[in-house]
């Protein structure tokens, strides 16, 4: 094919009950092309992702002192020192709907099931569950036909969907983030092979019960269709393509040896079977697969649940062997306070590394980092206290050109979380006038 030629943004390599996504490529023709979007100010698709830690956080080791742009960062958010840049720190937002209302104990459930969905979660540990629809599924179903995959849902450590686990709350409510509707949970997907073959293999599953007897890479299937692409592509789209099939190999050589490797031994924690034993390596893989997702297009919007509300995780590997839980509740014990902000630092290390890939990946005049929004947090602010307010949230990425990062801003307190989330999803070409609570666009993410 010569340079002149076009590719379609829709082309995608098969074998043997394989599909798989192409990076954008310049025979693909200009990145507005690629886009397909209505969005005139926007050259470039913008994607969305929630990633949430649980417990609140050790609030006086997180927030910056000083607000604008010559902030400096706290402990806790240190490690995204390298990207600094390129993050926003947003305080004085509020879950309103995670406070009791009237209902009593349960704020670890109502924390997760209102952090992006701003309702009121029912109380009930039956099968009468009711929440609100989540901003992430808001987003999928008005931009989920562009991409393959309408939303991904994972998590790094599962949790129940039935079943009483916080003062009468159902399960459901602590471990689910997205919600369809208001009846409806997503679970999430923990295993990152079960979340490698949902991004790239449409087979049946005799198919993929006969690759992996095989013990094939998703490459080898589609290798020749890739050699006949390689052969009619420039040489920057060749480069381009190698380093996006290097990556997908990495992903699952690093998957196939966690599962040769022994469980770690941790005080009373089941590791989930068919999933790494390292906890960080787990983490890292999934957040491999997102920047994959995100570079291949194959969706554009994702929820990332890294632990379970009211998680018990204990962290012996940072010398935290006490439950994570447990350890929320300090009573202001020095002691404490120190074994979580490990915690919380170790949880921001991996966002960091999250951050770092999406940066590093080019894509057009930007990486994939300026062409995203990330938003990272929980549905407390100090575990100890269980409050709502002044929520400990990360907003990265420059949403296409859409936001100004680099800078910490402080909003009045009470501003409702959901302003940020409606926000986004402006930002996504979704025009809505209210979710859940929210009141209004959340103003200031650009200057």
């Amino acid at each position: 094919m010569s340079r002149t030629m076009k590719l379609s943004r829709r082309t995608l390599l098969r074998g043997m009950g394989v599909t798989m996504s192409l990076p954008w490529l310049e025979a693909m023709g200009p990145l507005a092309a690629w886009a397909e979007s209505p969005t005139i100010d926007k050259a470039i698709p913008n994607r969305m992702a929630f990633l949430y830690v649980p417990n609140g956080v050790n609030m006086a080791e997180w927030k910056p002192k000083t607000e604008g742009a010559d902030f400096e960062l706290p402990s806790i958010l240190q490690p995204l020192e390298s990207v600094r840049s390129k993050i926003s720190v947003l305080s004085g937002l509020t879950a309103d709907k995670a406070r009791p209302n009237g209902d009593g104990p349960g704020d670890h459930a109502r924390a997760l099931a209102a952090f992006l969905t701003g309702a009121q979660p029912r109380k009930t540990d039956g099968t009468n569950i009711r929440a609100g629809v989540s901003v992430d599924q808001v987003a999928a179903a008005r931009i989920g036909e562009r991409t393959r995959l309408p939303s991904l849902e994972i998590g790094t450590e599962g949790g129940a969907m039935a079943g009483n686990c916080d003062s009468g709350y159902s399960c459901v409510y602590s471990s689910t983030m997205s919600w369809r509707s208001a009846t409806q949970p997503l679970p999430k997907e923990v295993n990152p092979k079960l979340v490698f073959e949902r991004l790239f293999a449409s087979a049946p599953d005799a198919n993929r019960a006969k690759r992996l007897a095989l013990r094939k890479s998703v490459l080898d299937f589609v290798r020749e269709d890739s050699k006949d692409l390689a052969g009619r592509l420039g040489s920057n789209d060749v480069r381009k393509l190698d380093e996006y099939f290097s990556a997908v190999r990495d992903i699952e050589q690093r998957i196939e040896r966690a599962e040769t490797l022994p469980p770690i031994e941790a005080p009373e924690y089941d590791l989930p079977e068919g999933i790494p034993a390292d906890y960080e390596q787990h983490m890292r893989i999934m957040a491999d697969l997102v920047a994959l997702a995100f570079q291949a297009d194959v969706t554009r919007v994702v929820t990332f649940v890294l632990a379970i509300e009211g998680s018990n995780k204990p962290y012996p590997f940072i010398e935290v062997p006490d439950g994570h839980h447990d350890l929320s509740h300090h009573g202001n014990d020095a002691e404490k306070l120190e074994k979580i902000r490990k915690i919380n630092v170790f949880h921001m290390r991996q966002f960091a590394y999250l951050l770092e890939k999406l940066d590093s990946i080019q894509e057009g005049e930007g990486t994939l980092l300026d062409h995203s929004m990330l938003a990272y947090g929980s549905g407390n602010s100090d575990g100890n206290a269980h409050n709502h307010n002044d929520l400990p949230i990360v907003l990265a990425g420059g949403g296409c050109g859409t936001i100004t990062p680099g800078r910490h801003i402080q909003y009045a307190d009470e501003t409702p979380l959901n302003n940020l989330w409606l926000s986004m999803l402006n930002r996504m070409d979704v025009d809505l006038a209210q979710l859940g609570d929210s009141t209004g666009s959340l103003p200031g993410l650009q200057t």
